[in-house]
């Protein structure tokens, strides 16, 4: 059974203050678009929630390191690394979904390569077959006949 978001702030992190302190350590300027309210804070943020983002901070710090080198791998991946409206665009999108676009972008590319490879290997096979000349075909030619009158 799925272990509930205190038991697992408890296990990782032994009390949810040391888990808003990690957050906020990965947090930084080159990861993060604070978007926090500044009243409450992380520290009114649900146990879920916080989780989920330390998650995704550790994991977008460890592979990519910064957020722009996330959407330049998003731009590469999409083959569009000359438009810069659009990659000004993702700059503006919060980093877990920026993740979820990397990897479906991912997938997207894993599955149109697996789904060319065989059509590739079918073209590779098959010999080129030489056509037999069709004859030519006699052009008709509209009649001049006057219209009928009624």
């Amino acid at each position: 059974m799925k272990k509930s978001p205190v038991a697992v702030v408890k296990e990782r992190f032994a009390s949810k203050d040391k888990l808003v302190e990690a957050v906020q350590k990965l947090a930084t300027g080159d990861l993060w678009l604070d978007r926090v309210n500044a009243a409450k804070g992380l520290g009114k943020v649900s146990n879920q929630k916080l989780v989920k983002l330390h998650d995704a901070l550790s994991d977008a710090k460890q592979r990519f390191g910064s957020r722009d080198k996330l959407v330049s791998a998003i731009l590469e991946l999409k083959k569009r690394t000359k438009d810069a409206a659009y990659g000004a665009g993702l700059k503006k999108f919060p980093l877990p979904q920026l993740l979820d676009l990397h990897a479906s972008v991912e997938r997207a590319n894993k599955r149109s390569a697996k789904a060319a490879a065989p059509k590739v290997a079918k073209a590779a096979k098959k010999a080129p077959v030489a056509k037999k000349a069709a004859a030519p075909v006699a052009k008709k030619t509209p009649s001049k006949a006057p219209p009928k009158k009624k």
